[in-house]
Protein backbone atom coordinates (compact mmCIF):
# COMPACT_ATOMS: atom_id res chain seq x y z
CA UNK A 1 0.00 0.00 0.00
CA UNK A 2 1.80 3.55 -0.71
CA UNK A 3 2.44 5.48 2.04
CA UNK A 4 2.74 9.29 1.95
CA UNK A 5 3.29 11.80 4.28
CA UNK A 6 1.73 14.65 4.86
CA UNK A 7 1.54 17.98 7.44
CA UNK A 8 -2.22 18.54 7.97
CA UNK A 9 -4.13 17.15 10.45
CA UNK A 10 -5.62 13.71 10.23
CA UNK A 11 -9.06 12.71 11.18
CA UNK A 12 -10.76 9.41 10.46
CA UNK A 13 -13.88 10.52 8.34
CA UNK A 14 -12.86 13.74 7.11
CA UNK A 15 -11.54 14.26 3.57
CA UNK A 16 -7.65 15.25 2.94
CA UNK A 17 -6.38 17.69 0.11
CA UNK A 18 -3.25 16.02 -0.89
CA UNK A 19 -0.38 17.96 -1.06
CA UNK A 20 1.44 18.97 -4.44
CA UNK A 21 4.26 16.59 -3.85
CA UNK A 22 1.64 13.64 -3.03
CA UNK A 23 -0.55 14.25 -5.74
CA UNK A 24 2.71 14.43 -8.20
CA UNK A 25 3.45 10.32 -6.86
CA UNK A 26 -0.55 9.68 -7.03
CA UNK A 27 0.10 10.10 -10.78
CA UNK A 28 3.98 8.61 -11.31
CA UNK A 29 2.14 5.80 -9.75
CA UNK A 30 -0.68 5.47 -11.76
CA UNK A 31 -3.07 5.28 -8.58
CA UNK A 32 -7.01 5.81 -9.48
CA UNK A 33 -9.85 6.68 -7.12
CA UNK A 34 -11.09 4.00 -5.10
CA UNK A 35 -7.32 2.97 -4.63
CA UNK A 36 -6.36 2.44 -0.75
CA UNK A 37 -3.22 4.83 0.59
CA UNK A 38 -1.93 5.48 3.71
CA UNK A 39 -1.08 8.82 4.91
CA UNK A 40 0.79 10.06 8.27
CA UNK A 41 1.59 13.36 9.37
CA UNK A 42 4.87 12.38 11.78
CA UNK A 43 2.69 12.54 15.15
CA UNK A 44 2.51 9.23 15.69
CA UNK A 45 0.02 6.17 14.27
CA UNK A 46 -1.21 6.17 10.59
CA UNK A 47 -3.96 6.42 8.73
CA UNK A 48 -6.01 4.48 5.94
CA UNK A 49 -7.26 6.43 2.88
CA UNK A 50 -9.27 5.92 -0.09
CA UNK A 51 -8.33 8.20 -2.78
CA UNK A 52 -12.05 10.01 -4.10
CA UNK A 53 -10.44 12.69 -6.41
CA UNK A 54 -7.84 13.05 -9.01
CA UNK A 55 -7.04 15.73 -10.92
CA UNK A 56 -3.94 16.86 -12.83
CA UNK A 57 -2.65 18.91 -9.87
CA UNK A 58 -5.28 17.89 -7.01
CA UNK A 59 -5.80 15.05 -5.42
CA UNK A 60 -8.10 14.62 -1.69
CA UNK A 61 -8.60 11.27 0.23
CA UNK A 62 -11.25 9.99 2.63
CA UNK A 63 -10.11 9.10 6.04
CA UNK A 64 -11.35 5.30 6.39
CA UNK A 65 -9.74 4.15 9.54
CA UNK A 66 -6.67 4.80 12.06
CA UNK A 67 -4.07 2.48 13.15
CA UNK A 68 -1.90 3.47 16.04
CA UNK A 69 0.98 1.09 15.92
CA UNK A 70 4.60 2.85 15.28
CA UNK A 71 7.95 0.96 14.21
CA UNK A 72 10.16 2.97 16.77
CA UNK A 73 13.50 1.46 18.52
CA UNK A 74 12.83 1.12 22.09
CA UNK A 75 15.53 3.70 22.92
CA UNK A 76 15.94 6.93 21.78
CA UNK A 77 18.91 7.40 19.34
CA UNK A 78 20.75 11.02 18.51
CA UNK A 79 23.11 10.81 15.76
CA UNK A 80 25.54 13.52 15.64
CA UNK A 81 27.09 13.39 12.25
CA UNK A 82 30.02 15.48 10.67
CA UNK A 83 28.84 16.80 7.60
CA UNK A 84 29.67 13.92 4.83
CA UNK A 85 30.77 15.56 1.37
CA UNK A 86 28.98 14.73 -1.86
CA UNK A 87 25.88 12.35 -1.56
CA UNK A 88 27.42 10.68 1.32
CA UNK A 89 25.80 12.93 3.81
CA UNK A 90 21.89 12.02 1.88
CA UNK A 91 22.49 8.37 1.81
CA UNK A 92 23.94 8.21 5.78
CA UNK A 93 20.93 9.98 6.74
CA UNK A 94 17.71 7.96 4.62
CA UNK A 95 19.61 4.73 6.22
CA UNK A 96 19.90 5.76 9.13
CA UNK A 97 16.19 7.14 9.65
CA UNK A 98 15.10 3.07 8.27
CA UNK A 99 17.59 1.93 10.97
CA UNK A 100 15.81 3.58 13.65
CA UNK A 101 17.72 7.07 14.62
CA UNK A 102 15.38 9.22 16.41
CA UNK A 103 17.36 12.51 15.80
CA UNK A 104 20.31 13.80 13.59
CA UNK A 105 22.52 16.63 14.43
CA UNK A 106 24.69 17.71 11.32
CA UNK A 107 28.25 18.92 12.69
CA UNK A 108 30.68 21.32 10.81
CA UNK A 109 34.16 19.99 12.51
CA UNK A 110 38.23 20.73 11.73
CA UNK A 111 38.21 18.15 9.16
CA UNK A 112 34.68 18.75 7.49
CA UNK A 113 35.11 19.01 3.51
CA UNK A 114 31.56 20.73 3.01
CA UNK A 115 31.40 24.12 4.51
CA UNK A 116 27.55 25.26 4.70
CA UNK A 117 26.25 28.77 5.89
CA UNK A 118 23.77 31.46 5.88
CA UNK A 119 20.79 30.10 3.34
CA UNK A 120 22.87 27.13 1.80
CA UNK A 121 22.80 25.98 5.24
CA UNK A 122 19.44 26.66 5.69
CA UNK A 123 18.34 24.73 2.21
CA UNK A 124 20.58 21.45 2.57
CA UNK A 125 18.88 21.24 6.20
CA UNK A 126 15.79 21.80 4.46
CA UNK A 127 16.84 19.25 1.71
CA UNK A 128 17.67 16.70 4.84
CA UNK A 129 14.30 16.83 6.43
CA UNK A 130 12.61 15.86 3.59
CA UNK A 131 14.72 12.73 2.97
CA UNK A 132 13.57 11.82 6.58
CA UNK A 133 10.02 12.27 5.35
CA UNK A 134 10.79 10.04 2.02
CA UNK A 135 12.71 7.64 4.24
CA UNK A 136 9.69 7.16 7.09
CA UNK A 137 7.25 6.90 3.57
CA UNK A 138 9.58 3.58 2.64
CA UNK A 139 10.40 1.80 5.58
CA UNK A 140 6.93 2.12 7.40
CA UNK A 141 8.04 4.85 10.18
CA UNK A 142 4.99 7.08 11.42
CA UNK A 143 7.21 9.63 13.54
CA UNK A 144 9.72 11.68 11.23
CA UNK A 145 13.18 12.51 12.98
CA UNK A 146 13.99 15.69 13.14
CA UNK A 147 17.10 17.08 11.48
CA UNK A 148 18.66 19.57 13.73
CA UNK A 149 20.17 23.01 12.53
CA UNK A 150 23.72 22.93 11.18
CA UNK A 151 26.17 23.48 14.15
CA UNK A 152 30.12 23.75 14.90
CA UNK A 153 31.34 20.66 17.07
CA UNK A 154 32.91 22.86 19.87
CA UNK A 155 29.79 24.65 20.08
CA UNK A 156 27.50 21.89 20.03
CA UNK A 157 29.56 19.84 22.94
CA UNK A 158 29.56 22.77 25.06
CA UNK A 159 25.88 22.79 24.18
CA UNK A 160 25.40 19.07 25.49
CA UNK A 161 27.85 19.94 28.66
CA UNK A 162 25.71 22.46 29.95
CA UNK A 163 22.61 19.74 29.41
CA UNK A 164 24.54 17.66 31.55
CA UNK A 165 25.44 19.55 34.34
CA UNK A 166 21.60 20.83 34.31
CA UNK A 167 20.75 17.12 34.91
CA UNK A 168 18.89 16.71 31.47
CA UNK A 169 20.87 13.95 29.94
CA UNK A 170 23.54 13.33 32.94
CA UNK A 171 22.39 9.47 32.14
CA UNK A 172 22.67 9.27 28.63
CA UNK A 173 24.63 6.84 26.85
CA UNK A 174 27.43 9.06 24.87
CA UNK A 175 29.43 7.13 22.25
CA UNK A 176 32.22 8.84 19.66
CA UNK A 177 33.66 6.03 16.86
CA UNK A 178 37.73 6.16 16.98
CA UNK A 179 39.94 4.34 15.42
CA UNK A 180 42.08 5.30 18.60
CA UNK A 181 39.23 4.04 20.64
CA UNK A 182 40.42 1.57 23.57
CA UNK A 183 36.71 0.14 24.46
CA UNK A 184 35.46 -2.09 21.96
CA UNK A 185 32.17 -2.17 21.06
CA UNK A 186 31.29 -5.79 22.41
CA UNK A 187 31.89 -4.10 25.83
CA UNK A 188 28.94 -1.88 25.77
CA UNK A 189 25.57 -2.56 28.06
CA UNK A 190 23.81 -5.88 27.14
CA UNK A 191 20.60 -3.47 27.59
CA UNK A 192 19.73 0.12 26.06
CA UNK A 193 19.84 2.86 28.39
CA UNK A 194 16.88 4.39 29.67
CA UNK A 195 18.07 7.83 28.78
CA UNK A 196 19.15 6.55 25.47
CA UNK A 197 22.25 6.45 23.15
CA UNK A 198 23.91 9.75 21.29
CA UNK A 199 26.34 8.56 18.96
CA UNK A 200 29.03 11.27 18.02
CA UNK A 201 31.26 10.07 14.30
CA UNK A 202 33.26 12.62 12.55
CA UNK A 203 32.95 13.35 8.89
CA UNK A 204 35.96 12.44 6.24
CA UNK A 205 39.45 12.12 8.14
CA UNK A 206 37.28 11.68 11.22
CA UNK A 207 37.76 13.68 14.13
CA UNK A 208 41.08 15.74 15.16
CA UNK A 209 42.72 14.50 18.47
CA UNK A 210 41.54 17.78 20.13
CA UNK A 211 38.19 17.31 19.13
CA UNK A 212 38.08 13.58 21.07
CA UNK A 213 39.75 14.64 23.63
CA UNK A 214 36.84 17.81 24.06
CA UNK A 215 33.98 15.22 23.64
CA UNK A 216 35.20 13.14 26.24
CA UNK A 217 35.55 15.43 28.51
CA UNK A 218 31.68 15.93 27.51
CA UNK A 219 31.23 12.70 28.83
CA UNK A 220 31.74 10.75 25.40
CA UNK A 221 33.41 7.26 25.30
CA UNK A 222 35.79 6.52 22.39
CA UNK A 223 34.85 3.02 20.66
CA UNK A 224 36.67 1.44 18.86
CA UNK A 225 35.43 -1.14 15.68
CA UNK A 226 38.04 -3.21 14.79
CA UNK A 227 41.18 -3.48 12.88
CA UNK A 228 39.68 -2.22 10.05
CA UNK A 229 39.06 1.97 9.75
CA UNK A 230 35.79 2.05 7.87
CA UNK A 231 34.90 5.24 6.39
CA UNK A 232 32.09 7.67 7.65
CA UNK A 233 28.90 6.89 5.77
CA UNK A 234 30.16 3.09 6.47
CA UNK A 235 30.94 3.26 10.37
CA UNK A 236 27.79 4.95 10.75
CA UNK A 237 25.30 2.66 9.38
CA UNK A 238 26.76 -0.60 10.80
CA UNK A 239 26.89 0.94 14.37
CA UNK A 240 23.37 1.84 14.06
CA UNK A 241 22.64 -1.95 12.52
CA UNK A 242 24.84 -3.34 15.33
CA UNK A 243 22.99 -1.26 18.42
CA UNK A 244 19.31 -2.67 16.81
CA UNK A 245 20.59 -6.39 16.70
CA UNK A 246 21.87 -5.71 20.32
CA UNK A 247 19.26 -4.14 22.01
CA UNK A 248 16.13 -4.40 19.84
CA UNK A 249 14.60 -2.47 17.42
CA UNK A 250 14.63 -4.94 13.97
Amino acid sequence: MPRFFVTSPLIVGELCTLPEAVVRHVHVLRLSTGDTITLFNGEGGAFEAELVAIEKKHASAQLRSYHPEDLETPYQLTLAQGVAGGDKMDWLIEKAVELGVSRVIPLTTVKSVVRLQGERAVKRREHWQALTRAACEQCGRNRVPPVEPLSDLRHWLAQSQTETNAGTDANTLKLMLSPRGAQHFDTLPKSAPLSGVTLLIGPEGGLSEAEEDDAKACGFIAVGLGPRILRTETAGIAVLAALAARWGGW
